[in-house]
Order: structure tokens, then sequence, then C-alpha cells
């Protein structure tokens, strides 16, 4: 189960490429992934803040910000139901669209 295509944290655009497992030592749904380079995603999480809510379409879902990359796209994960829906695009769609 993943995710590739635009959503927003604190109000800002972004793109997320996000997947998803259940683990079964805690038996949650654990997901996470990466936000790729935005300075105002990278601007919160160097000023100390960690906690957010990510939203993809209608669905938001709490979320904490991990690392910046090499890149300077940002690691965010989460547990509980994913912010995106089966019925999202993914990556894969996406191109086959174009």
């Amino acid at each position: 189960m993943s995710y590739h295509g635009p959503a927003s944290i604190a109000g800002t655009q972004v793109r997320a490429h996000l997947s998803g497992r259940w683990e079964p030592v805690d038996g949650r749904f654990h997901w996470g992934g990466r936000i790729e380079p935005d300075p105002t995603v990278a601007r919160l999480l160097r000023s100390g803040r960690r906690d957010v809510e990510l939203r993809i379409a209608d669905r938001a879902r709490p979320a904490r910000l991990a690392e910046v990359d090499p890149w300077g796209g940002v690691r965010i994960t989460g547990v509980g139901d994913p912010p995106w829906s089966p019925a999202e695009p993914s990556a894969a769609s996406e191109h086959l669209e174009n």
C-alpha cells in the first residue's frame, strides 16, 4: 500500500512519497516516507517542530517529521490509519495517464 502525490503540511502544499505496513509486534499500521524538498517544511523541522498534520485530499492524520535527508527532503512517519485512501492515485497510475 503506497501513495505518491500531492499533500499538505501546515498549510504548505508538498509532494509526498509514502508507504505503509502492518507491524505484527504492536498490531498497528505504520506508514511513512519522504516529503520532496520544500524549504518551509525543512524550516519547520529545524525550528524544533516535529508533530504535524499531514493532509491528503479530505483525510488528515497526525504525523512526525523525522529528519532532513541529504537532498533536502524530509522524512515523515505515522501510526494508524494512513492519510491516503486506497482510491488515491499512486505514482504508477500517474505515469500511466501521462
